[in-house]
């Protein structure tokens, strides 16, 4: 097995542990859509034990994922869990028999998404639960979450949950939500071409708390750039290894969990670890973003 210093990334805190900035996120181990089983269950399987093996600690989920489907082969795969392994998942959907996404954040609904997630991890306690606004489906939108955070709150002062963290918000968001529950981390849509969060970033960053970029690599839309495959060509790297090591230089409270279902793509993803872009790279790709934006 090829070793990847996955530490060269550094570490950052999650709630009371902390964790390596590269982890790993599960949404793709489900079918076409994360809908429905795995095309290659033993693959699926397979990249979860590498990841570990490789040192990831933290792995992102959801029981809406399948659904079900991802949560019961991340215990599957590795339960007993180590016991620096830092399971986050996340809460306020569900998914419709065409495999719609359907907003489930009633004080009912939330109750029992968490008490889905622990049956299907096989967990007691779950690390950190995100709240994901469902406002609006595609992006952040503003609007009271007092309700659905204030049911998540009761559930961490049961002992169901022990941290709780924030998705698709705006800052104004978590702002509200911390007057509520300790914020541990804020999870939303950004990558070297969507940069609308770059504020909150820097905000989060100074009180010390994480950001957790998905679609890191451009979700169902792969990022496209000319600038980015130059760069990469220069570096002997791939376009998706200098987008993820840009994010990891980015901010350092920045925590990455690019997803695949296979272990070649995890090795390729984990290496970005070990890619070191010059503060020259940098201002270059961050021309990207600007470009786009312009």
């Amino acid at each position: 097995m090829t070793k990847i210093n996955i530490d060269k990334a550094g570490t950052y805190t999650l709630g009371d542990r902390t964790v390596k900035r590269l982890g790993y996120g599960a949404m793709q181990l489900a079918g076409p859509g994360v809908f429905g089983p795995p095309k290659d269950h033993a693959a699926a399987l397979a990249v979860l034990r590498e990841a570990v093996a490789q040192g990831v600690d933290h792995i992102d989920t959801s029981d809406f994922y399948g659904p079900h489907v991802t949560n019961q082969i991340i215990k599957e795969a590795l339960h007993p869990y180590p016991a620096n392994l830092t399971i986050v998942t996340k809460i306020s959907a569900r998914r419709g028999a065409d495999g719609s996404w359907i907003p489930a954040m009633s004080p009912a609904e939330l109750t029992q998404a968490v008490h889905d997630n622990l049956r299907h991890l096989g967990l007691d306690v779950l690390d950190v639960v995100n709240l994901r606004s469902m406002l609006d489906i595609h992006g952040p939108a503003e609007g009271s979450l007092e309700a659905p955070l204030t049911a998540l709150a009761e559930m961490q002062q049961k002992g169901l949950v022990r941290h709780i963290g924030l998705s698709n918000v705006t800052s104004k968001q978590v702002a509200d939500g911390r007057k509520i529950a300790p914020i541990v981390c804020v999870q939303n849509q950004y990558n070297l071409a969507h940069r609308a969060d770059d504020a909150l970033i820097d905000e989060l960053n100074r009180a010390g708390t994480a950001y957790v970029p998905f679609f890191p690599l451009g979700g169902f839309s792969p990022l496209q750039s000319t600038t980015l495959s130059d760069v990469a060509a220069r570096l002997k790297a791939t376009p998706m290894q200098v987008a993820l090591a840009w994010l990891l230089r980015r901010s350092p409270n920045i925590l990455l969990i690019p997803g695949t279902s296979s272990v070649a793509h995890l090795h390729e993803n984990l290496a970005a670890a070990e890619l070191v872009l010059s503060d020259a790279v940098m201002a270059e790709l961050d021309g990207i973003g600007a470009a786009k934006a312009a």
